[in-house]
């Protein structure tokens, strides 16, 4: 089979999607949804593992795995902005049918991950007491937060692997694989920590330092086990004899992950840099309203994993069809997607909101004073969650044509004057509800501003491409 045909054969494939053809709507459900399942693993085994280290060592522990936690954020944070630049350019060259310059994009990123996560893991082992102290860890809690970064800057190299190679898999339309190997890591990781943390059966009793093992085994052997797949299956991006060569960073193609991979790192950025302002805010009204607000987050968290799956998914979906050149398509993929998203985040929130609660129960205690405050909260605020999904639908449409600064302008926008502004300059008019009201007023911001990016076009007019090369097909002039 020659390897311009292999995108169309590699179709048939379980889990392997040609996403520029077929009807949009089946074909971009049946590819979020597993996406949407990937995030709602990871986000459980987070919360799994925060109550193995909580209920078996104790909150000292807990503090000292939040603070460690911070620090993979802003790793995580470039790696996922540097993924998705490079898992467009590989989606676009599946729209082409350009598996060579799939596997050249490939093998880059998987080059320039590789030495920048064994670089940031040994700087991390040694500089994790200087990191802490800039953080300002309390000092009961730097021994404990010291022995779990140490490991879990071991645990990274293999977290940045898998992410930037399942991120590269669903630019080909595979949204699966992915899936299944990070069931596996969660599997795992949940799965041992009690056993390294309290030392069970024949587990050496490690403490909070097992809770790090246990991830880094986690880890380590689902990336072993999705390579060894991808190499199994003869999926399109492994490379073997001389393609092995393009692991070697080539310095166009690094250049465009990197100059376009940034400003989407940023955006995650601009996000933490706002939470952390209004945790500031929200401490001051009292820890009742503190813990309100905590608990009301978590939920939150699930609500808006449609949005993000489906961002992703659309991204991936435009670029392959601005690759082939079927900008006929692009639109109806943004309408089609922006239904489902609403959809389904709209019945997540109704469902949250009919049993609010007893889910907000589930970590409050019905008795709690902070009950009646994270109820208004979520009647308040909730339902703005349907405009963030519209808004991460345009993003993902407009950064799969190359266009990532407009994104993070109108981002920052949204939620540092504007969330900050309104949470700090209403308490005066609303007390502590301007804090809630910050919420709709930043998601309304960013959706007007994305829909006036969008419908003006200009974003149209950027490029996602690396020169010397077969580049997108650029939309037609207007007539």
């Amino acid at each position: 089979m020659a390897d311009a045909d292999r995108p169309i054969a590699a179709a048939a494939r379980p889990g392997q999607r040609d996403l520029t053809s077929g009807p949009i709507g089946t074909t971009l459900i049946a590819f979020a949804l597993p996406t949407l399942g990937s995030s709602i693993l990871q986000s459980l085994n987070g919360s799994i593992n925060s109550a193995w280290v909580g209920r078996l060592i104790g909150e000292d522990a807990l503090a000292a795995t939040a603070n460690a936690n911070m620090v993979m954020f802003l790793a995580s944070a470039f790696t996922f902005g540097f993924s998705m630049a490079s898992s467009i350019l590989i989606a676009q060259a599946f729209g082409r049918r350009d598996i060579d310059a799939a596997r050249r994009s490939f093998g880059t990123a998987l080059g320039f991950f590789s030495l920048l996560a064994i670089a940031v893991a040994i700087a991390g082992w040694f500089l994790s007491p200087n990191i802490l102290a800039l953080l300002g860890t309390p000092a009961e809690a730097v021994p404990l937060a010291d022995a779990y970064l140490r490991i879990i800057f071991v645990a990274l190299p293999p977290a940045i692997l898998m992410v930037s190679t399942m991120m590269a898999l669903r630019g080909t339309g595979d949204s699966l694989t992915p899936l299944w190997f990070m069931g596996l890591a969660v599997l795992l990781d949940s799965g041992l920590n009690p056993f390294f943390i309290a030392g069970l059966g024949p587990f050496p009793q490690m403490g909070i330092a097992g809770s790090a093992v246990a991830t880094s085994i986690a880890n380590w052997t689902a990336l072993a086990g999705l390579f060894a797949f991808i190499y199994w299956k003869d999926l399109p991006l492994r490379l073997r004899g001389a393609e092995l060569t393009y692991l070697r960073p080539s310095g166009e193609r690094l250049k465009t992950i990197v100059v376009k991979g940034f400003p989407m790192g940023l955006q995650m950025i601009v996000i933490s840099l706002s939470s952390l302002l209004l945790i500031g805010l929200v401490n001051a009204e009292g820890v009742h309203t503190a813990a309100a607000y905590g608990v009301t987050m978590q939920l939150w968290t699930y609500i808006q994993m449609p949005a993000m799956a489906f961002g992703a998914a659309v991204s991936a979906m435009t670029a392959q069809n601005i690759g082939a050149g079927k900008w006929d398509r692009v639109g109806r993929i943004t309408g089609i997607a922006i239904v489902q998203v609403l959809a389904i985040t709209g019945a997540m929130i109704a469902l949250f909101l009919l049993f609010e609660r007893p889910a907000l129960g589930l970590f409050l205690g019905m008795d709690s004073p902070a009950l009646p405050i994270a109820i208004h909260i979520q009647w308040i605020a909730t339902w703005s969650f349907l405009m963030f999904g519209i808004t991460l639908v345009i993003f993902g449409t407009v950064r799969a044509n190359g266009a990532v600064i407009a994104p993070l302008i109108i981002l920052a926008i949204g939620l540092l004057p504007v969330r900050v502004g309104v949470a700090w300059l209403g308490r005066d008019w609303l007390g502590a509800d301007a804090l809630w009201w910050s919420f709709p007023a930043s998601t309304l911001t960013n959706l007007l501003l994305a829909v006036l990016y969008f419908r003006s076009g200009r974003w149209k007019q950027a490029r996602m491409a690396v020169s010397g090369g077969p580049q997108p097909i650029p939309q037609p002039a207007q007539p």
